[in-house]
């Protein structure tokens, strides 16, 4: 199977190079429009695969969304970050090589797509707080007052859509209550949100995550 590698930021491996298999392009960390779009044109069926952050996944994965290539594509991802947060959700290799085979050479699998009301997607990890404020998942209160931190993700089962964590810590305990719905919708005091690691500009007084219509085409390697 062939690949179209785009090589994000300072993103740097000697064994991603041009070569039988696969093609690079060097783009910018978080590329848009300009260096992501003229690549669907090329892509036939070639595998699209991101090496950078969770960030330049996010920004490649968002142009598919906005160009309606998300069912089209298959998408292969070779973090540059062993803390990768997709990388833990999905299961996927850190190690540069392990993970460029099997972007290759692996199943695609449907994963669900988490979009914001901002115009976003969340592919790996969104978390907010101290937060204060009530929120809900589908028609379930998941919060009402205060809590350290929340923390959505996709849902790795592929059930609903996405889940929601709420934290509480206090002293040397810590709890976590987590709940699966297809959206999650909160209203609080302005808080700080990060999405895939990016912190959005400006405090936010209410926030949602949904579930897209569609699915993102992963190489998982599962059967």
């Amino acid at each position: 199977m062939r690949g179209i590698v785009l090589a994000c930021g300072n993103s740097q491996s000697p064994l991603i190079t041009d070569g039988d298999r696969f093609v690079v392009r060097r783009v910018p960390a978080k590329p848009g429009k300009a260096e992501v779009d003229p690549v669907f044109a090329d892509l036939g069926d070639a595998r699209l695969i991101v090496h950078g952050t969770d960030a330049d996944l996010n920004a490649v994965v968002l142009r598919l969304l906005r160009t309606d290539h998300l069912t089209g594509a298959v998408l292969g991802y070779v973090p540059t970050d062993e803390d990768s947060a997709v990388a833990r959700l999905w299961g996927l290799p850190t190690d540069p090589g392990r993970a460029l085979d099997l972007t290759l050479s692996g199943d695609p699998d449907r994963v669900p797509l988490v979009r914001d009301d901002v115009g976003g997607v969340l592919v790996g990890l969104g978390s907010l707080g101290p937060v204060r404020g009530v929120g809900y998942a589908d028609d379930t209160v998941v919060l009402r007052g205060q809590a350290s931190r929340l923390e959505v993700t996709p849902d790795p089962e592929n059930g609903l859509g996405l889940v929601v964590s709420v934290i509480h810590k206090r002293l040397l305990v810590k709890k976590v209550k987590t709940t699966a719905g297809r959206a999650f919708q909160l209203g609080c005091l302005p808080v700080q949100v990060t999405v895939d690691g990016v912190a959005h500009p400006r405090p936010m007084g209410k926030w949602t995550w949904y579930r897209h219509t569609e699915e993102l085409r992963l190489v998982r390697g599962l059967h």
